[in-house]
């Protein structure tokens, strides 16, 4: 998949002009475990400190107690990365709950129960800490705004306050005192359970979602499977100063090495990569690109119901955006 984004990164680069990318592989994920003892060794970390943005691939993380946290985690803290910007948006040619979906689901990226600090106080009871700041929460609500700006106007806040009430609290508090900052853009509100309801009744009706780490993650996987699935949804992990790109989706080791996993978010998410450093020519690019193929139809990998290969999609994309080009 990996490959797929690079080869399709490669022919935005030749179709626009004056766009220069220089790619660096760094290592990372599980087989880095046994080698370095972590998933993301301090080479590549210090790889990353001189690149202005990463695209990363799905990797596998161990799920017993002790082990090393993830390389998404260990990069949204080495670098900040406190927004996770995931669209959910209808597509040509691919089933959708909906015609017109378009939102965007942002969650606060450095807290909530995925900071991480859970221990076992006694044999069989453990305790896991949820962290909800002031500071974080009005950080992830202002870009929440910044964006919905920019795109529909309307940003609706998710929380569970009537049960969380000291932590939901703080988190739904500052997300409507960011809002007195923009009278252009509605705000409202709603609970989490009722927003995963209405996913599924009514999403076209959000525009900007902003919410909480964990509530964040489970909602941006079901807005996904509204407009296609999960092998079609990008994320970007931002901060004031760095970009991590990468799929929603996480590792599928059944599918390792079998050349068959659709590509489409990973590229989706080198889009992404090319909107944040200010490329928006390529970005359009490889939308259209992947739009068109899409369409037509003649690419589909087996989630979509065909059998097209990863490396044919990422072929077909890159060659629709060098046709577009000429």
């Amino acid at each position: 998949m990996t490959d797929a984004a690079v080869k399709v990164l490669e022919a935005s680069q030749k179709a626009v002009k004056n766009l220069k990318l220089t790619l660096i592989r760094g290592e990372a994920g599980y087989n880095c475990i046994e080698k370095y003892g972590t998933n993301v060794p301090q080479k590549t970390l210090e790889i990353l400190k001189e690149t202005d943005a990463c695209l990363k691939g799905p990797m596998t993380t161990p799920e017993e107690a002790g082990a090393p946290p993830s390389a998404a985690v260990t990069i949204r803290k080495t670098f900040d990365l406190y927004a996770n910007v995931r669209p959910c948006k209808t597509l040509p040619g691919v089933w959708a709950l909906k015609p017109n979906v378009d939102l965007v689901i942002l969650r606060e990226n450095t807290e909530g129960l995925y900071f991480g600090k859970e221990f076992e106080v006694a044999p069989g009871e453990g305790v896991a800490l949820r962290v909800i700041t002031q500071e974080a929460s009005e950080k992830i609500a202002k870009l929440a705004f910044e964006l919905a700006s920019k795109r529909g106007k309307h940003v609706t806040c998710v929380h569970k306050r009537n049960i969380l009430r000291v932590t939901d609290g703080i988190f739904r508090n500052a997300v409507f005192r960011v809002a007195e900052g923009y009278p252009s853009v509605k705000a409202d509100e709603d609970h989490v359970d009722a927003m995963a309801m209405r996913l599924i009744k009514e999403p076209e009706k959000f525009d900007v979602i902003v919410t909480t780490n964990m509530f964040g993650d489970i909602l941006s996987d079901e807005a996904a499977q509204l407009v296609g699935g999960i092998g079609l949804a990008a994320g970007a992990n931002v901060g004031d100063n760095y970009g991590m790109f990468e799929p929603v989706h996480g590792s599928a080791p059944r599918h390792a090495g079998k050349n068959r996993a659709n590509p489409i978010a990973m590229i989706l998410a080198a889009k992404m990569m090319m909107e944040y450093l200010n490329e928006p020519e390529a970005a359009r690019l490889i939308e259209r690109a992947v739009e068109r193929i899409l369409k037509e139809g003649r690419i589909r990998t087996y989630d979509l119901k065909g059998n097209s290969t990863t490396e044919e999609a990422g072929e077909a994309i890159a060659e629709a955006i060098t046709e577009m080009h000429d």
